[in-house]
């Protein structure tokens, strides 16, 4: 069964504003600007952005508000490029598939953004002026009955000299544009104070919420149904699920509740081996890829149950280990194949193939189906309880010290390991310092031992755990005498 799911509709009283226009005309640099980093592949090849790229942005007061004004939190979409999908003898990707497929996807992913604004930034390119394409999209609005909320941006605005020709957008009958340089931020603080104003007027209808409960990162190869299950997750078509392998280019945020419980979940690129990457627009997704990652609390690996377990599943693996982040492996497609092997067979083989992370839990689901996905949940909110546990000195001591009785490290010199102190000082991931006469007699077999029983006396068993091992100083115990570091 699929647990309850409520989208992250304007939850909390946040406004949407939406971006929208031609490919080429600098969205995606607009809304990195507003955004104040990077969350939107900018490149000059139509198509890079396909689903709506949604980040949160503060918009603070224009200078002459009451002291006291507050800023506005809002959320801000990017949209695909309305007209072109694909630049001019690209039609077919590298592996043949025909892109101009996405085409009705991607329009939908426009109009739903239209239709779920609050404040809607047209932007056209004040160089090359207005086009048949922004006809095309202002009548677009109108017919949604949405140009009251139009604000009109000339982009490519790079100095006063071009004021003129952004001027010339007022012909869409919107008002008069806001002329700016998105790429070097002219005009830009002349816009958000005509965005504060036009939010400002909006009567929501709750106080903002805090972060969400938990940050979920879904990363996986191409195919494996990650677009799929953030659709699941939501309960609504939020990003572009397509057969075409690539279709997610950005990493894409997307709120929801699920049983009452906020998540962001963030759907990223599917990863395949680096040297078949077919231009610089792969390079800068798999880029967006390990940052989601990193901003993560808990991470989905997303394998497919229908394929073997590939070099880039292991190199993702080895990521997450790397990166010390709390795992689970989410088993897609399980229903294609669950007559034909049984889970305990297909657990063994991800154990064998997926080397490292033993530790981490196993999870079946069907993504199409919306089967399993309570479970997976659940258990991402388990592996997040378990990374920020901290276990106490003296529970920590004592287990040590039993593990050490029962097995110690050996030494071919004949030198006796001695435990002086230990104490966790940081959470996600735990980690625990050792102090102790010969850090080198713990390192390689013993320390993979020694984190194997740890996961069985400790309640962090299925959590990425950190070692150090440090010789004895006065100033080390000292400080780990004085107590863990506030984390």
């Amino acid at each position: 069964m699929s647990p309850e799911h409520v989208p992250y509709d304007r939850k909390g009283g946040l406004p949407r504003i939406a971006i929208v226009g031609r490919p080429n005309v600098g969205k995606s640099s607009l809304l990195n600007r507003l955004a104040r980093h990077r969350v939107s592949i900018v490149d000059p090849t139509p198509g890079v952005t396909r689903d709506r790229v949604t980040t949160l942005i503060e918009i603070d007061p224009p200078v002459e508000t009451p002291r006291g004004t507050p800023p506005i939190l809002a959320e801000l979409a990017d949209t695909g490029g309305y007209g072109v999908y694909v630049a001019e003898g690209k039609r077919y990707d590298d592996v043949g598939a025909d892109l101009t497929k996405l085409t009705p996807d991607i329009e939908r992913q426009i109009a739903n953004a239209l239709q779920a604004a609050d404040l809607i930034l047209f932007v056209g390119d004040a160089q090359t002026g207005r086009t048949t394409l922004d006809e095309k999209i202002a009548q677009i609005i109108r017919r949604a009955g949405r140009a009251d909320a139009v604000l009109t941006v000339a982009n490519k605005t790079d100095g006063e000299n071009w004021i003129v020709h952004g001027m010339e957008l007022a012909g869409f009958g919107f008002g008069e544009p806001v002329c700016i340089s998105a790429e070097n931020g002219y005009g830009v603080r002349d816009l958000l104070d005509q965005m504060h104003e036009r939010l400002h007027a909006i009567e929501l209808s709750e106080e903002p919420e805090g972060d969400p409960e938990l940050k979920l990162a879904i990363v996986g190869k191409r195919n494996a149904g990650k677009s799929t299950l953030i659709n699941a997750l939501a309960g609504e078509p939020r990003v572009i699920v397509s057969e075409i392998a690539g279709t997610t280019r950005d990493s894409i945020d997307v709120r929801f509740e699920i049983e009452g419980r906020s998540i962001l979940a963030i759907d990223t690129a599917g990863l395949r081996k680096r040297k078949s990457f077919a231009d610089d627009i792969e390079f800068y997704a798999y880029k967006r890829m390990l940052g989601a990652i990193r901003r993560s609390e808990v991470v989905a690996l997303l394998v497919d149950a229908t394929a073997d377990i590939s070099q880039v599943d292991q190199k993702l693996g080895q990521e997450l280990q790397r990166q010390a982040k709390p795992t689970m492996i989410v088993v897609n497609k399980w229903d294609l194949v669950e007559d034909k092997v049984s889970p305990e067979d297909f657990l063994d083989y991800i154990t064998r193939e997926l080397r490292g992370l033993d530790y981490a839990p196993i999870v079946f689901i069907s993504a199409e189906k919306g089967e399993g996905l309570g479970d997976m949940i659940a258990m991402a909110f388990n592996l997040k309880e378990q990374s920020h546990h901290r276990e106490t000195t003296g529970r920590l001591n004592s287990v040590i010290e039993r593990i050490l009785t029962e097995r110690g490290p050996s030494s071919k010199l004949g030198t006796k390991a001695k435990l002086f102190y230990v104490a966790q000082v940081e959470v996600n991931p735990p980690t625990i310092v050792m102090v102790v006469n010969d850090p080198r007699l713990f390192e390689g077999n013993y320390e993979r031992y020694l984190m194997n029983r740890l996961r069985e006396e400790l309640p962090y068993s299925e959590v990425p755990i950190r070692l150090v091992f440090s010789k004895r100083k006065r100033k080390d115990l000292d400080e780990l005498k004085s107590g863990p570091r506030q984390s």
